[in-house]
């Protein structure tokens, strides 16, 4: 046991002059630390900018909002419209300084990273030069090893020294493991902002297209009206009478069906898919289910369906199985559209259909296609005042309109 503490001690004497001459210290360089404090204040930078953009949004809002309380006029639409533009413009300026912050980001994270990818390394080899010191302690006897010291004094001293370094090599192995789960928790982060780069640049794509759909809206309302108020008074109505109408014959539709569906007819509604499912390609959403945005609900009340942004044509699929209750479209601009009663008390509606594929009573199967979307302002079953193309979707339970949202898989 002795003789093993001794050449303990002897190698702790021969690491001295290693440990002496190359202290066990890592430190960001400069440069690095320079780089990082530049891109930290460019993120705070934007940051600020994100914060001011966010303020206008809400004051934008908060203008939309009070023009929509006022009296329907087509001056007061225009305007609430030009707010919308204006709003969208600013959208798509803050989900830009949100990409250019996360890149900034991103880019510091990788910075950090390689930085403790050499610190790391460097620490590693510092470690295998000491286990090689240790393999050429093993390799030298205990007497040329005293012989390396002058006095009992200076080995005695040099011990204690090499009891405190002990005790760094210690503390820097701490540190190296703390590096590799810095490392660990920043390439982590990097994952994270790119997945968050990628929604960020999804929602710029939604945001311009939503300022698109904003002028489309403005452009169609001026051509509508060519700038009259009274024209503009008289699309109104005849907006609300085909609206109350729809309303009349879906609601009279699914309830005459149902009393005169036999048990076998009944049978085979409850027994198929009656899970919900978007009826095109899921996209932004332009009008939300009792959308306070919506701008004719002074006019004919709440918003009874979410409308779905789709290009002109898009083929509809049926959103569950269920029979076609009622099926409005005479090839003409009036309003079209498709209602299909399904299983469990539950009925969906297809609106602006620009093509219609079913008949009344013909059983559909999930995702069959029954038309194609339409709302083209001035085609084939847009009925007036649609604000660019998509579908609007309900979804009616017991006879009354219910969030899609809630029932969406």
């Amino acid at each position: 046991m002795k003789n093993k503490a001794l050449k303990i001690i002897i190698l702790l004497l021969l690491l001295t002059g290693f440990l002496s001459t190359t202290p066990f210290v890592f430190s960001q360089t400069s440069d690095v630390d320079a780089e990082i404090d530049a891109l930290n204040l460019k993120i705070q930078n934007q940051k600020k900018q994100i914060d001011a953009l966010k303020i206008k949004q809400q004051e934008y809002q908060v203008q939309i909002e009070a023009k929509q309380r006022d009296r329907i006029n087509l001056g007061n639409q225009l305007a609430v419209l030009e707010d919308h533009l204006v709003k969208a413009q600013l959208d798509i300026d803050s989900a830009n300084l949100e990409i250019q912050k996360t890149n900034l980001e991103i880019q510091k994270t990788e910075i950090e990273s390689t930085d403790l990818d050499a610190k790391i390394e460097e620490k590693k080899q510092h470690i295998t030069t000491l286990l090689r010191l240790v393999y050429k302690q093993d390799q030298i006897s205990t007497i040329e090893m005293l012989l390396m010291n002058g006095s009992l004094s200076d080995f005695l001293n040099q011990a204690k020294y090499l009891e405190d370094t002990n005790d760094e090599i210690g503390k820097s192995v701490e540190d190296l493991r703390a590096d590799k789960e810095r490392l660990d928790a920043n390439k982590a982060t990097l994952d994270e902002k790119n997945k968050e780069l990628l929604t960020l640049k999804n929602q710029l794509e939604e945001k311009k297209g939503s300022l698109a759909y904003e002028q489309d809206n403005k452009t169609s309302l001026l051509e509508e009206t060519r700038s009259s108020e009274s024209e503009y008074q008289s699309l109104l109505r005849e907006l609300k009478r085909q609206q109350d109408q729809a309303a009349a014959e879906i609601s009279s539709a699914e309830s005459m069906i149902r009393q005169k569906m036999s048990e076998k007819d009944k049978q085979k509604l409850n027994n198929g898919n009656n899970t919900i499912v978007w009826p095109v390609p899921r996209n932004t959403i332009t009008t939300g289910f009792h959308d306070s945005d919506y701008p004719y609900r002074t006019i004919i009340g709440e918003h009874p369906a979410i409308d779905i942004r789709a290009k002109q044509g898009t083929t509809i699929g049926a959103a569950a199985d269920g029979y076609v209750a009622k099926v409005k479209f005479d090839g003409t601009k009036n309003y079209a559209y498709i209602m299909i009663i399904h299983g469990n008390g539950l009925a969906t509606v297809y609106g602006h259909v620009s093509a219609v594929y079913v008949t009344v009573d013909q059983y559909v199967v999930q995702g069959q296609a029954i038309g194609r979307t339409g709302a083209t302002p001035g085609s084939v079953g847009a009925g007036p005042f649609t604000t660019g193309p998509h579908l609007h979707f309900e979804v009616r339970k017991n006879g009354l309109p219910v969030n899609p949202l809630d029932y969406l898989q």
